[in-house]
């Protein structure tokens, strides 16, 4: 029961790594505000939870309900020791030479200014509280090119610049800052948005699962579950002396091209063997 006595902010928390983040919480002794747009998926979630998880409505994109969001968290339990900024979606999906002004803003707005916006209104609320913790979602796309569509790459990029500045800023009121950078991960991010029938929205983010099982070198895809516990690290004592930086949740994903982990991924090393060990004709 680390988090006993804590109270703990979530954005994006009626589904995915939000979701189970809130559970990891909940299930460690924390008072839980969850916010999110999705209404009856927050309302099932507080149900279940004994009074551990606290929804209110919260829509990242205007910046007067995140304000409103972490003045309830304040309201309800006397101030916020940790904040899990995590809510989002695909945004924008066109290339930079196809994107328009209102496509990227409104990606920027989702993912990088509710992050900012989310610190802003966080923060007088958790100023004095020992071990005050303030968590990101970044993103793998955040520090490597062909993860995602152009503008979420870029506003995850700009979430882990604004973590470092944040952490530097913070510290006078010994507020930790750090992110977490999610690899392939079983959750709906990228249909959540999109204009489909439900049956569509299955079968892409079927497709997603299916590849994300074989992508990198932990044979399996990512789980919310993952996530939730870096997370969870990030926010104990136990990272007590960690604040500016991130943790990379991917199973590996990043460290190179497939044949550096693959062994039945061609390569140019492995064609060279092969010549190589060929006897002449």
């Amino acid at each position: 029961m680390r988090f006993a006595g804590r109270t703990a902010v979530i954005t994006g928390a009626a589904s995915g790594i939000g979701k189970a983040t809130c559970l990891r919480f909940a299930s460690e002794g924390a008072t839980v505000i969850a916010g999110d747009i999705d209404e009856a998926g927050g309302a099932e979630l507080a149900a279940t939870s004994k009074g551990r998880i606290l929804f209110t409505r919260a829509d990242v994109c205007h910046v007067d309900e995140i304000k409103a969001l972490m003045d309830f968290a304040a309201e309800q339990t006397g101030g916020i020791d940790i904040v899990f900024n995590n809510a989002g979606a695909g945004g924008a999906r066109q290339p930079i030479d196809e994107i328009d002004a209102e496509g990227w803003d409104r990606t920027m707005n989702l993912l990088l200014r509710s992050v900012a916006m989310g610190i802003r209104h966080a923060v007088p609320h958790m100023i004095g509280r020992a071990g005050a913790s303030i968590i990101n979602t970044a993103s793998v796309a955040a520090l490597s090119a062909g993860m995602s569509p152009t503008a979420y790459a870029v506003a995850k990029g700009a979430v882990l610049h604004l973590t470092r500045l944040a952490a530097g800023d913070l510290a006078t009121h010994q507020i930790r800052v750090n992110a977490v950078c999610p690899g392939l991960i079983k959750t709906s991010i990228f249909t959540a948005s999109l204009d489909l029938a439900a049956e569509k929205k299955a079968t892409v983010d079927g497709m997603i699962s299916d590849f994300a099982e074989h992508a990198q070198p932990v044979a399996r895809g990512g789980r919310p579950e993952d996530v939730a516990g870096a997370v969870a690290f990030l926010a104990s004592d136990d990272a007590a002396f960690i604040t500016g930086t991130h943790i990379v949740v991917d199973g590996g994903l990043l460290i190179g091209p497939r044949h550096s982990w693959d062994p039945e991924a061609p390569s140019l090393s492995s064609a060279i063997r092969a010549i190589l060990n060929t006897p002449a004709a």
